[in-house]
């Protein structure tokens, strides 16, 4: 994985996509930026925001469901407002067989956001804190090369609610393998991560991006379990976010990406502070954080 600066971006074709920023996604050691998406086809649930640990205050909003004021000032926060109830009639419907969609938002008209974090490499016993005193919805998109030395570490946040997805062994540049070594990435993960965790996950995230919007890749995760490819519209920094938009604003169902990173790639922050911040820049847009499973339906069995 390649470490990007926050205000350095790369441009790439993704299918018959047009060109977009590309940012690496996932940096060594839970570093990295944003990568390309293509154009999405669904948008993501709503977020939960909080004041911020640098720049202007956030708006103060009633706290989601499950947390509290004095909880949120514990992490010298501002409580977001809560998401919406989850809608019965979900955008995304995925089949049980055939190809699977790739999106990287979720067509809704609730003002909210979903926050998805991935690798694992920082373990950081306060972030576990941290989320469970916001009670912030999250999907991990984790790889088993990177948190294999402690899978323990995730299990308290799956026990908030907080699913688990595929994002390959050892976080490669899809594109530039052969269908076996494509398949293996995405196989191996989804067995890893299925008997850890007790669950196989529904979707797959490709590093980088990379890859998602190619028939070969595609193959691969259907043959492997997963039944949609998930990218992103922004990507967090460590004060800010960077924007696929050109006037760099949230909008309704975005996927926002993130990372497990400690101090060595956040330039001195901790993982909390840069979540934080996180929470405020989707604060101060006015959104809330749902999660973005409960905007899925998954396949009839």
């Amino acid at each position: 994985m390649s470490r990007v600066g926050r205000n350095r971006t790369r441009t790439y074709a993704a299918g018959a996509l047009a060109l977009l920023a590309f940012a690496t996604a996932c940096g060594d050691n839970g570093g990295g930026g944003s990568a390309a998406q293509p154009a999405p086809t669904a948008a993501p649930a709503a977020p939960t925001g909080a004041a911020p640990t640098s720049g202007a205050a956030a708006t103060p909003g009633a706290a989601p469901a499950g947390a509290n004021a004095a909880a949120w000032a514990k992490w010298n926060l501002t409580p977001l407002a809560p998401a919406p109830a989850p809608p019965a009639d979900k955008p995304v419907k995925l089949e049980r067989t055939g190809p699977v969609p790739v999106f990287s938002d979720i067509k809704t008209t609730d003002k909210v956001v979903f926050v998805t974090i991935d690798d694992g490499a920082e373990k950081d016993p306060k972030f576990v804190e941290m989320l469970t005193d916001l009670k912030v919805p999250i999907s991990m998109f984790l790889t088993k090369d990177i948190v294999k030395n402690d899978y323990g570490y995730f299990k308290p946040l799956q026990g908030l609610g907080n699913h688990i997805q595929n994002h390959t062994v050892d976080h490669p540049v899809m594109s530039k393998l052969p269908a076996d070594r494509q398949k293996a990435e995405v196989c191996d993960d989804q067995t890893a991560l299925t008997q850890q965790y007790g669950t196989a996950p529904l979707l797959f995230r490709p590093p980088f991006g990379d890859g998602a919007n190619t028939p070969m890749l595609n193959t691969s995760v259907q043959q492997c379990g997963p039944r949609a490819i998930v990218l992103w519209r922004e990507s967090m920094q460590i004060h800010d976010m960077q924007y696929q938009a050109a006037d760099k604003k949230l909008k309704p169902g975005d996927i926002i990406l993130a990372h497990f990173r400690g101090p060595k790639e956040l330039k001195g922050a901790t993982m909390t502070q840069m979540f934080g911040d996180l929470l405020a820049r989707i604060q101060e847009q006015g959104f809330s954080v749902a999660r973005l499973e409960d905007y899925i339906q998954a396949p009839a069995a």
